[in-house]
């Protein structure tokens, strides 16, 4: 028998999920994406995963479920096994990631009651830039709103934790070094570490700031949303659904948010968008030397870091005035980061 610790990553649209044999080396049993369809609900997919591993119920037992949890807000700093009160405290930070929480929380849910005995762990986004200096995590707002959370977070953070774990494995030297890591994907975001640990990032308070996204606006003039709200007449939902779903390359493009798609495309809007994906990167990496004092090394992962060398090219072009000793590539793992994390809580 092989007790193993199963990976949740529920997103609006489908459940990834991951199965890792309990133990130091935590081998990889099998992993996959259960599409929602014709109106399928965060249960159907779950009801599938667990079947597809309880048909192997002989060889594996599930001792553990973790679960990618986006927002942590500033009490959860690290993994926590998941009670009644964690939960309701969860759910009150559904408003700063709306896109995301709401359906982590759904399969959290859903595991926990189909699995009432196995503990269930979440792991946070946010956890890896807990400890950000306040000169990277405060907002020029009144204290009295600080004190109700309006602050900076950051996210991507199990994907940065995974680079940190690369770099102190193949690269130890360079890991003590000033490395900025860009996770380019559909979400996209970049984190400043030095010695592995993160101090400064892109995103702020929710998912929204900082780069361009597929579909999300990046950092915007916050009078802006005023104004399509005040004199465009928008609802704040109105307002919500395209800042986080009509935006970004897909705004830029009014053509799509598939990077392949747009590569690919002759149509101007196309270069247009990639040109200012490009652009906002590289001008945001320049941003965050600032924030440790130079750069030793720049790395790219996501799947649009990874697997776009034309974007990655694109960004070094506009970063050509600073010096960028070393450019390197490094698959994400968040489903084996989010199980090394459980393990050690066990």
């Amino acid at each position: 028998m092989t007790t193993t610790i199963l990976t949740l990553n529920a997103g609006s649209s489908s459940v990834k999920y991951a199965l890792f044999g309990r133990g130091t080396d935590l081998p990889l049993l099998a992993h996959g994406n259960e599409a929602l369809t014709g109106g399928e609900t965060h249960e159907h997919a779950v009801r599938r995963i667990l079947d597809s591993i309880h048909s192997h119920a002989e060889d594996w037992q599930i001792a553990m479920v973790a679960h990618r949890i986006v927002h942590g807000g500033a009490k959860f700093t690290a993994p926590v096994r998941v009670t009644a009160d964690v939960f309701h405290e969860l759910k009150l930070l559904c408003p700063l990631a709306p896109l995301h929480q709401p359906h982590n929380l759904a399969a959290l849910g859903i595991a926990e009651r189909l699995l009432p005995h196995v503990p269930q762990i979440a792991c946070f986004d946010t956890a890896f830039h807990a400890r950000h200096d306040p000169l990277f995590s405060a907002y020029a707002v009144p204290q009295e709103l600080a004190a109700k959370g309006v602050r900076r977070y950051g996210f991507h953070g199990l994907s940065y934790a995974w680079i940190a774990q690369m770099l102190q494995r193949d690269e130890p030297e360079l890991a003590k070094g000033r490395v900025i890591v860009a996770h380019l994907g559909n979400g996209a975001s970049l984190c400043a570490m030095v010695g592995g640990i993160s101090i400064d990032t892109t995103m702020g308070m929710t998912t929204l700031d900082g780069l361009p996204m597929g579909t999300r606006s990046g950092s915007l003039d916050p009078a802006a949303v005023i104004y399509m709200i005040r004199d465009l007449g928008m609802t704040p939902d109105e307002a919500e659904h395209t800042l986080y779903e009509k935006s970004g390359l897909k705004g830029l493009s009014s053509l799509t948010n598939d990077v392949r798609a747009l590569l690919a495309s002759p149509d101007p809007r196309a270069a247009f968008a990639l040109d200012y994906y490009a652009l906002k990167v590289a001008q945001h990496v320049a941003m965050l030397a600032v924030s440790v004092g130079g750069i030793d090394a720049l790395i790219f992962t996501g799947g649009i870091g990874e697997n776009a060398a034309s974007v990655r090219d694109a960004v070094l072009q506009r970063l050509a005035p600073i010096a960028t000793p070393r450019v390197l590539v490094i698959p994400a793992n968040e489903e084996r980061m989010m199980a090394m994390e459980t393990w050690r809580l066990d």
